[in-house]
């Protein structure tokens, strides 16, 4: 296995074969299971694997075992989160950014939890007042806000009453009147 792959992994998972290794070590330095349980503990404290987990790492490695990464597990393969489903997926949610996650469901036949998985793991998107998102920046949006900015400041040094003449809030505001002075504006 690359050892790149090792860093890739959540602290859980590094936590784990941190720990492996160190007790592939005490076995091929002939320190004991006790004592080898013992000084996980003093190291990772409340985080250090569990005595018959210790001991079960520990008679693996002394019995021939060489890989401290978990073995193969059988299972049935996932049949929803596939590249189609993904592409059909982000198809959809670019022709409407108000489709929800149920009628994206529906319309693939695939579950709920398998099309949010695929929205937040794989598109890495997110939902902002039912509008799916991207959680970082594209070039293409990052550009838009850049030349926004500066066109907003060209006006501005184009114009001094330009930031006066701005309405922020509630719109329950009018700030068209003399500068310094508002009127309330009654909703109805």
């Amino acid at each position: 296995m690359p050892i790149f792959s090792v860093a890739s992994r959540n602290a859980f998972q590094r936590l784990k074969l941190e720990q492996r290794e160190k007790i592939k070590f005490c076995v091929q330095t002939r320190i004991s299971v006790k004592k080898t349980f013992k000084m996980l503990q003093e190291v990772y404290g409340s985080k250090a694997m569990s005595r018959s987990r210790c001991k079960d790492w520990y008679l693996r490695f002394k019995n021939g075992r060489t890989s401290v990464d978990d073995e193969t597990r059988s299972g049935r393969p996932s049949t929803s989160t596939t590249p189609k489903h993904i592409r059909e997926i982000d198809r959809l949610v670019h022709q409407d950014l108000r489709i929800s996650m149920r009628e994206i469901s529906a319309i693939l036949n695939v579950s709920f939890g398998t099309v949010q998985a695929i929205l937040t793991s794989t598109l890495n998107l997110h939902q902002v007042a039912n509008k799916f998102v991207p959680r970082l920046l594209t070039p293409e949006l990052k550009q838009n806000r850049l030349q926004t900015c500066k066109d907003l400041c060209q006006q501005t040094r184009d114009d001094p009453t330009f930031m006066s003449r701005i309405i922020t809030g509630d719109e329950s505001w009018v700030y068209g009147c003399k500068p310094g002075k508002a009127r309330k504006v009654n909703p109805t």
